[in-house]
C-alpha cells in the first residue's frame, strides 16, 4: 500500500466514524422528540408556551458559526492562513455566544414561572430542559473540538490538500447547526 493509499484509507475511515456517530447522536434526539410528541397528549402538558428570545438569538448565532466554520475550511483549501484564523476564532466566540444565549433563555423560561425540575416543574419545560442541555453537551464537545482544530492551525498543520481534521470538524459544526435547527423549529411548531 502506498502513501497516498494509507492517507485516503486512513480520511476515509475518520469520515465514516464521523458519520455513525452523528447518526447516533440524531436518533438519540428522535426518540426524545417522539417522546415528546407522545406526552403532549398529557393533561399537564403547557399549550401556550412560548420560546424565549434568547433561544431564537441563538438560533442566529449557531447558524453564523456554520458559516465562519466553512469559511475556515475554504481559506485552508485556498492558503489564507490569516482569513482561516479569523473564521476559526470568530466560530468560537459565536460558540461561546450560543452557551450563553442558551442559559439566557433557561433564564427567560424561569422568568416567565416555569420551572425545569421540583414541585413547580411541568413535563413540558422538563423535556425543553433535557433536549437543550443535550443539544449543549454536543457543542462542547464541538467547542473542544474546535479548540484542537485551533491548535493545529497554529502548529500549520493545515494547508491545501491536508484539511482532514478541519473538514472533520467543519462536518460535525454544520451537523450541530442542523441539529438545533431542527429541534428548535420542533419545539416551537409541536407545542
Amino acid at each position: 500500500m502506498t502513501v497516498e493509499e494509507h492517507k485516503a484509507r486512513k480520511e476515509r475511515s475518520a469520515k465514516l466514524i464521523l458519520w455513525f456517530a452523528m447518526i447516533s447522536m440524531f436518533m438519540m434526539f428522535a426518540g426524545l422528540t417522539s417522546a415528546f410528541l407522545v406526552s403532549k397528549g398529557r393533561a399537564d402538558w403547557i399549550k401556550d408556551f412560548q420560546m424565549p428570545t434568547a433561544f431564537y438569538a441563538s438560533t442566529a448565532v449557531i447558524l453564523t458559526c456554520s458559516f465562519m466554520m466553512h469559511w475556515a475550511l475554504v481559506s485552508v483549501r485556498k492558503g489564507k492562513h490569516t482569513s482561516a484564523t479569523g473564521a476559526l476564532l470568530a466560530t468560537f466566540l459565536l460558540g461561546l455566544a450560543f452557551f450563553f444565549l442558551q442559559f439566557q433563555g433557561f433564564r427567560q423560561i424561569i422568568q416567565m414561572g416555569y420551572y425545569f425540575t421540583g414541585q413547580a416543574s411541568s413535563i413540558t419545560t422538563t423535556f425543553l430542559y433535557v433536549v437543550a442541555l443535550v443539544h449543549l453537551a454536543h457543542v462542547l464537545g464541538g467547542m473542544i473540538s474546535l479548540l484542537v482544530i485551533i491548535y493545529n492551525h497554529f502548529k500549520q498543520k493545515y494547508k491545501p490538500g491536508q484539511t482532514l481534521g478541519i473538514e472533520l470538524g467543519a462536518t460535525y459544526w454544520h451537523f450541530l447547526d442542523f441539529l438545533w435547527l431542527f429541534l428548535f423549529l420542533f419545539l416551537s411548531f409541536f407545542k
